[in-house]
């Protein structure tokens, strides 16, 4: 129990040991995350202010928009703290607390992908039922479900480590407070809670990456027979686009988490969750959304509009 609780503190070894590398990942990092909150919050209020975007297919792209800010926000504002002062300390509540947001928002993430394939599969490959089946309320449930199913999925394997006695040693080779490593710091056996969450690992990722491959096949199968060359490039560069991002997500989680994890941790490790944690959420509302033609003439006419509004003032 906390009682018996010794240690009072983790230390996050973070990314790298080099102050020159660290400095490089630093600048990298406040890019990243200025592009990943501007892409984002655009996405969000372009698909708020205007009618035509008022769509399912917007509803959800504007949910996994505010997923990804909520879900970088966990762990890129104490990693660039980190890098500043040299400070790699975390409290063991405030480790908890990271740890707890995410898995949570990150689980969320792999189940909003899938239905977003989904609804992308339904719009493609049966157009003529998709205001039928991707109705309002129906995509409200969706969201929803994705919220629920993380929260418990994620919330009771959380809430017996945090009864779990840490003793020392304190020392993180990651990041952020991860799961994993963090069991390998408790004086106890863990064996059940590493096995249930090897469990519901395998059931977010593998589980809905089939979701996923399944709608893009069916998508991808539906391409192959539109008669029009130009239709096809442009559906199939549209596709290749999701897929390649997709790809990078799924490879990189799966070879992460469904895995055992190796005693200490590993820098290859580091890597890998920096890619899917970093990287494709700076890729994906580029990716998803500001590629599309109605959301950047959207933005355009938005621009203009405050544009001539300033000019008129």
């Amino acid at each position: 129990s906390m009682n018996h609780t010794t240690v009072v503190e983790f230390v996050l070894l973070g990314l790298t040991n080099s102050r020159h590398l660290e400095a490089m990942l630093f600048l990298f990092l406040v890019i990243a995350y200025f592009l990943i909150l501007l892409g984002n919050i655009t996405v969000i209020t372009i698909t708020l202010v205007n009618n035509f975007l008022q769509t399912p297919m917007y509803y959800l792209l504007r949910n996994f928009a505010l997923l990804e800010i909520t879900f970088t926000s966990t762990f890129i504002p104490s990693t660039l703290y980190s890098l500043l002062t040299e400070k790699k300390i975390i409290s063991l509540p405030g480790c908890f607390l990271q740890m707890l947001l995410f898995f949570f928002l990150g689980t969320c993430t792999f189940f909003h992908v899938a239905t977003m394939s989904f609804d992308r599969y339904v719009a493609i490959c049966r157009p003529l039922h998709y205001s039928t089946i991707m109705n309002n309320r129906f995509c409200l449930q969706l969201v929803l479900a994705c919220w629920a199913v993380s929260f418990l999925l994620i919330f009771p394997p959380t809430m017996v480590v945090v009864q779990l006695p840490f003793c020392g040693p304190n020392v993180m080779n990651h990041f952020y407070c991860d799961a994993s490593l963090l069991l390998q710091l408790s004086c106890t056996d863990t064996g059940f809670i590493e096995g249930l969450m090897l469990i519901i690992s395998i059931i977010t990722i593998p589980g809905t990456l089939i979701v996923t491959a399944v709608s893009y096949g069916c998508i991808i199968i539906t391409i192959l027979h539109i008669p029009s060359s130009t239709g096809r490039k442009k559906a199939f560069s549209t596709c290749s686009a999701h897929l390649m991002v997709v790809m990078i997500f799924y490879s990189t989680s799966i070879y992460r988490y469904i895995r055992p994890a190796q005693r200490g941790g590993q820098d290859s490790d580091k890597v890998l969750s920096f890619f899917f944690s970093v990287v494709t959420q700076m890729l994906n509302p580029y990716i998803y959304s500001l590629r599309n033609n109605q959301v950047r003439q959207a933005l355009k006419e938005s621009i203009l509009k405050a544009f001539s509004s300033s000019l008129r003032q």
